[in-house]
């Protein structure tokens, strides 16, 4: 194997697949494509193709780009507003109405992280 193919959760990738699915971004996280679904506070997230507790408007398919779908995971479909991953809060109603989305607790990547960039 090359220094940049390696095993990632049972699966065999090459960069920046790996990458995207590791828990944490880059830039400001449009390829993320890892599994949070609650917002730095806590709160669960709200699934993207639903328009409850909050109406929005970034659904798919029009937005698949982004990693959106019948998923709660946090992504950045508005990346000309927003600087990284998050989401709708979708479990809790009431907290919901007051804030409606929040960033995620999502680490941004940096080479430490990463046994492929030691070499």
């Amino acid at each position: 194997k090359q220094w940049y193919q390696r095993r990632v959760r049972g699966e065999e990738c090459d960069l920046p697949a790996c990458i995207w699915d590791m828990d944490c971004y880059t830039g400001k996280g449009i390829h993320y494509r890892g599994k949070v679904n609650r917002d730095d506070d806590d709160w669960g997230c709200q699934k993207w193709n639903s328009d409850f507790p909050n109406i929005q408007h970034f659904h798919p398919p029009d937005y698949n780009w982004a990693g959106v779908g019948d998923h709660s995971y946090c992504r950045n479909p508005d990346p000309e507003n927003e600087e990284k991953p998050w989401c709708y809060i979708g479990e809790n109603w009431f907290i919901s109405w007051m804030i409606r989305y929040d960033y995620c607790a999502i680490p941004r990547c940096n080479r430490s992280k990463f046994n492929f960039y030691k070499f």
